[in-house]
């Protein structure tokens, strides 16, 4: 089985550049997608029927935030409108939790400290703190892959220049420490798990001064993984290649 999870900077613009490419090229069985940016009313027609299973959580602020799951297996269950989204200011459609008959499916898409870390403190003392608990809770049930823009880098390795960064949104102690402590209640960073050295292996790249094409980027997208489903799962990689988005899709195959 073939999961992806992909930042999309909106999809209706990347449904116009090289989604139908990368649909028949890679052929994932589950799309975890998060920035989608499409309300109830103007979701557009996707096509690829071999996903028989779809579902959006739309924000509703219109153009903004969201994500949505495409699976060509029907989940048991499917959970939206999660009481982590009473955590802030109005709905934003950022979590999916879809149950499979071996695993829990959860896509998140965390909200962002902002530029000036209006959003830290929500960040740090409300929404990871809840969301590792509400993992955890999953957890106890059945294995639990959680996948999405955790907007993050966790350590200095997950970002081309970490001084520089240090304090900024998305490289903060109290944010890095919000991603270990979700480590720490039993799950694992499965991309750092498979490749421990690789350095230079980003999932975002800001669009001024050519950062992509220097390579300067952070790693901000992941797949998180029950210890004891780790033994199912193969590779995890960065399509780094795929264009379209300002963030690269990350791959997960589980056996």
């Amino acid at each position: 089985m073939r999961i992806i999870t992909w930042n999309v900077n909106g999809l209706r613009s990347i449904l116009q550049k090289t989604f139908g490419d990368f649909i028949r090229d890679v052929d994932p069985d589950i799309l975890c997608l998060q920035e989608t940016k499409v309300s109830p009313d103007v979701i557009p027609d996707l096509g690829f029927p071999q996903y028989g299973f779809r579902s959006f959580n739309c924000a509703d602020r219109r153009g903004y935030s969201g994500t949505a799951m495409l699976s060509k297996f029907p989940p048991q269950f499917v959970d939206e409108r999660m009481h982590l989204e009473s955590l802030l200011p109005s709905h934003e459609g950022r979590v999916q939790v879809a149950e499979f008959k071996k695993f829990f499916l959860v896509n998140v898409y965390v909200p962002n400290a902002q530029a000036q870390l209006t959003r830290l403190a929500l960040r740090h003392l409300q929404w990871d703190v809840e969301f590792a608990k509400y993992l955890s809770e999953l957890d106890a049930k059945k294995p639990v892959l959680a996948c999405g823009d955790f907007n993050v880098a966790h350590q200095s390795i997950d970002l081309a220049r970490p001084e520089e960064n240090r304090g900024n949104a998305g490289f903060t102690d109290e944010e890095r420490e919000g991603f270990s402590n979700i480590l720490k209640q039993g799950f694992v960073d499965v991309f750092r798990m498979k490749n421990p050295d690789d350095i230079a292996a980003y999932t975002w790249w800001s669009y001024r001064c050519g950062a992509r094409a220097r390579n300067v980027g952070w790693r901000i997208d992941y797949f998180l993984a029950s210890q004891r489903i780790i033994s199912d799962i193969g590779e995890c990689r960065i399509l780094s290649h795929v264009m379209g988005s300002d963030h690269a899709p990350v791959l997960l195959e589980l056996q």
